[in-house]
């Protein structure tokens, strides 16, 4: 495990570089013929989209050492995220999702849907992996078969929101509101419920991980039939 971690810190590592900046050597044209073996170097840099792509692949790892390994007080850490993307249309972005490597949450750009607002809105089967969602409302949402994994999502706002059928795989709903959510048939694994507001909450029929039980039953918001529904003892 060590070892695993190491490899994926000196990836982070070089992937921050790269993203910051990547020279690469080429040949200039020759100074003259009394030179002809030699040859100058410039640099030049990546395409904006390739930077884009090594800076959300640096920002999934990161998202992978926080919360994919277990280590003690991770899961309620709070994270060192990049600043708000300042595309007017960022928002926009969550109607067409993260189309590019959907199970590990990589794209070539950071899905950043912080502080948006798609209260009643239709994001049926849309892919939100990787996605920040901190402070973001999705009151009322209808998020039926959508896929996230490894969803940053604290502080956000799901109240009422139906996520019959999705897909929620390691995903931080820390001091998150999930009042009245609808979990029915939706398949929940490695994520984490810290200070979450689960109160009428439903998870009829959904397949939910062991520790993700565990996880669920600790939380004091967990109460009556729900706490049948998702397999606590008590």
């Amino acid at each position: 495990l060590v070892r695993h971690f190491k490899q994926h810190l000196v990836f982070l590592t070089m992937a921050s570089i790269f993203a910051t900046r990547l020279t690469v050597a080429r040949p200039t044209a020759r100074a003259s013929s009394s030179n002809r073996d030699k040859t100058q170097i410039a640099p030049y840099s990546l395409p904006k989209r390739a930077l884009s792509g090594l800076a959300a692949a640096s920002l999934s790892v990161t998202l992978s050492l926080s919360c994919g390994f277990g280590f003690p007080g991770s899961a309620s850490a709070e994270m060192r995220l990049p600043p708000i993307d300042q595309d007017p249309e960022r928002c926009e972005r969550a109607y067409v999702g993260n189309t590019i490597g959907q199970a590990n949450a990589v794209s070539d750009r950071v899905l950043d849907l912080r502080k948006c607002t798609f209260d009643g809105t239709d994001l049926s089967t849309k892919n939100l992996s990787g996605g920040l969602l901190v402070d973001a409302s999705f009151k009322g949402t209808n998020m039926t078969e959508v896929v996230m994994s490894k969803a940053y999502a604290l502080h956000a706002d799901f109240t009422g929101a139906d996520f019959t059928n999705a897909v929620v795989d390691r995903v931080t709903f820390d001091d998150a509101d999930l009042t009245n959510v609808n979990f029915r048939n939706a398949v929940i694994t490695g994520t984490t419920f810290v200070n979450t507001t689960l109160t009428g909450a439903t998870f009829e029929e959904s397949l939910i991980g062991k520790e993700d039980v565990k996880r669920l039953c600790d939380n004091p918001t967990l109460v009556g039939e729900t706490r049948f529904q998702v397999g606590c003892r008590d």
